[in-house]
């Protein structure tokens, strides 16, 4: 069960065969494009009279029908993390059939109801695994680099189809990574596997039509699924097309604009499938009709095509949530939060107020609990971002302006500091610049930055009192989010240096440049812990666990959070999810 709000509830979830201590040692404010609540719904097969299927706080998602109906197959994280649970269409017998501290996703029953296949990152990265019910024997069926996600059983049970991003081009839309998804087809013991699709974009959710022969999917071009994962929520255009497993041969389904995805397929020829956008819902073709309006996520349709299981989000909580959030160490309490959230010494929290840092944010100041809010500076024509406590909790540091200039255009960006109750704002930079991401050193007189511009980037080191600035990195790198190390001997930050972010540590005066991280996927968000014995940060070496086209207003919906000792030693995994998990910032302990 997902647990309640508030700082002062240990979190449940450890790493396997971890003793977890009577108390967590640190705790850390983290943001996440989850879903704050989803829950799995049962309709009609239009969509209509949807009604909730074993609703819980938790989340709850990518939902099934076994082939004689009469279970569903489910996603939770009610134990904590993503397993694979099963309940009667009824709700009664609920059974939880994966148990490990990965992410496990995306279950679907054999036709014959033995076995399950899901996706699972315990072996590193997203594969497709299969378990067998009776003996509880699993099976890495894939085992390959990339992600492999959306398995599908052919009707007789020999085949599963499946997409993968393992030959994805993998482009870069300035820091965010892009993938692209075919479709493949393998035996039911993982031999045999091979590509069937070679579009170089978009390929996902396969299922197989009545006869074996062929399979259903979306497909769509990268700068279409780029403009739904936008947090503006942009229009796309996507397509249904069918492929003949044996020839490659394909035809496409649909045209013209309007989003269409996760398609099914129903007796008679006939194909379910779900629109986006405000009037999107549930679609029939081969006749062409309309259903139900509304979110439909992850839809799936009886054998006998009666009903629908979907899931959508039913969040009633204010945004952004304090609550605690599942930790893969017992020795790091986790606590969802806003997005860029610091905290005082006295437990007050400080965060950007919107769902993400591109939009338009004003700096909010939030209790422990989360309860009394407060907006201590907004700016009707810019964006506020990254607030920073000082390290007596008396005054804040934000960069104010607009920032991700790739998408948003050129335009400059300064520091600033207010006081707590926001009644004094002086600006520390001089407006020439796209200025941002400011943290404190540890007596509070002087605030470090980046600059960020096409012809250079750099560190900056600003004294607060003089407004003197001095030059800690200058260079062609990317460079970004400095924290200052609570020791003061040391400053963390990501840079591209060798073309891939990773995380790297300098002295003040700009000297004794040490790498951190070595390891492929952007690695940045860094944090230091109150004793600078750890730094934590966002990574995305564990690639995608889903087809990143299922997720609206999710720029990048891969990154999970990690801690690393300051010389590298010592990585662990934090959170494992296939949202992105982001900002991650030191609790100080309690005065």
């Amino acid at each position: 069960m997902r647990l309640a709000l508030g700082f002062g509830v240990a979190l449940a979830a450890t790493a396997a065969g971890a003793q977890a201590p009577a108390e967590p040692r640190y705790a850390l404010a983290v943001a996440s494009f989850a879903p704050v609540d989803s829950d799995v719904f049962v309709a009609d097969a239009d969509g209509s009279h949807a009604a909730p299927f074993l609703p819980s706080p938790a989340l709850d998602y990518s939902a099934s029908f076994s082939r004689d109906g009469r279970w569903i197959v489910f996603t939770s994280t009610r134990g904590g993390d993503a397993d694979v649970y099963r309940a009667r269409v009824d709700g009664s017998q609920l059974e939880q059939l994966t148990r490990d501290p990965a992410f496990d996703d995306q279950g679907a029953l054999s036709p014959d109801g033995k076995a399950l296949a899901f996706v699972s990152s315990r072996g590193g990265t997203a594969d497709v695994w299969t378990l067998d019910l009776a003996s509880g024997a699993l099976r890495n069926l894939t085992n390959a680099p990339g992600g492999d996600f959306r398995p599908a059983w052919s009707p007789d049970g020999r085949w599963i189809a499946f997409s993968s991003d393992r030959d994805s081009l993998n482009p870069k839309f300035t820091f965010a990574t892009v993938h692209s998804t075919e479709l493949y087809v393998m035996r039911a013991d993982g031999s045999e596997q091979r590509r069937l699709t070679r579009r170089n974009a978009y390929a996902g959710s396969p299922v197989w039509l009545p006869d074996g022969r062929e399979l259903v999917y979306y497909q769509a071009a990268v700068d279409e699924v780029q403009k739904i994962r936008s947090p503006l929520r942009l229009r796309a255009t996507t397509q249904l097309a069918t492929i003949d497993v044996a020839t490659g041969a394909g035809v496409e389904l649909t045209s013209g604009p309007g989003e269409k995805w996760s398609p099914h397929a129903l007796a008679g020829d006939r194909v379910a499938f779900v629109s986006g956008g405000p009037d999107g819902g549930v679609e029939f073709l081969r006749p062409a009709r309309a259903g139900a309006r509304g979110e439909f996520r992850s839809p799936s349709w009886s054998p006998d095509g009666a009903r629908m299981v979907f899931n959508r989000d039913v969040e009633s909580e204010q945004w952004p949530p304090v609550r605690a959030w599942p930790s893969g160490d017992a020795r790091f309490r986790l606590v969802r939060a806003g997005v860029f959230t610091t905290a005082s010494p006295t437990g007050a929290l400080v965060m950007s107020d919107q769902k993400a840092a591109s939009l338009h944010n004003s700096v909010l100041l939030v209790d422990a609990a989360g309860a009394a809010r407060r907006t201590v500076f907004g700016d009707p024509d810019r964006n506020a971002l990254a607030p920073a406590f000082s390290p007596r909790g008396d005054r804040i540091a934000f960069g104010v302006g607009r920032f991700f200039q790739n998408v948003q255009g050129v335009a400059p960006a300064d520091i600033a500091v207010l006081t707590v109750d926001g009644a004094d704002v002086q600006v520390l930079t001089d407006g020439a610049a796209n200025y941002g991401f400011p943290d404190w050193s540890p007596d509070g007189k002087q605030v470090v930055y980046r600059l960020a511009s096409a012809e250079r980037n750099g560190l900056f080191i600003v004294d607060v009192a003089t407004r003197a600035v001095r030059t800690l990195v200058d260079g062609k790198a990317h460079v970004n989010f400095p924290k200052w190390s609570p020791k003061g001997d040391r400053i963390a930050f990501t840079a591209d240096i060798d073309g891939d972010y990773e995380l790297y540590t300098l002295k003040p005066d700009g000297t004794d440049l040490k790498r951190v991280t070595r390891a492929p996927g952007n690695d940045a968000h860094n944090a230091w812990s109150p004793d600078g014995e750890w730094i934590a940060f966002t990574s995305a070496r564990g690639g995608f666990k889903d087809e990143s086209a299922l997720y609206p207003y999710n720029p990048q919906p891969y990154g999970d959070i990690y801690v690393v000792r300051p010389d590298g030693s010592d990585v662990t995994m934090l959170t494992n999810d296939q949202f992105e998990d982001g900002t991650p910032s030191f609790i100080p302990p309690p005065r």
